[in-house]
């Protein structure tokens, strides 16, 4: 399926948006969890889950940019992205199994 390749950027972007989202709404629920609880370490992983979707919102936003502007992007992210994010959700997975 060929499709309008002027609307991978909008996929691209969209996909970013929801996954920024979905990890925005975890961290919500562990931050009301740290709330009732009165837990500074679930406290503190709501905090780095928060960290996390920001940074998918930046990832997606610049991924985004790129992609209109034609700067020829590959359709995968580099590999130090990858470990980044990799790296960031052992830490969260981590600090979230301490905290329980």
């Amino acid at each position: 399926m060929a499709g309008d390749p002027g609307l991978q950027p909008e996929r691209t972007a969209l996909a970013w948006n929801r996954t920024a989202l979905a990890v925005a709404v975890n961290g919500v629920l562990v931050a009301r969890g740290a709330a009732q609880q009165g837990s500074a370490a679930l406290g503190g992983v709501a905090a780095l889950i928060f960290v996390a979707a920001a940074g998918f919102a930046i990832v997606g936003t610049r991924r985004r940019a790129a992609l209109l502007a034609g700067s020829g992007v590959s359709g995968a992210p580099h590999a130090q992205l990858i470990t980044f994010a990799f790296g960031a959700v052992m830490l969260v997975s981590v600090a979230a199994v301490l905290a329980a």
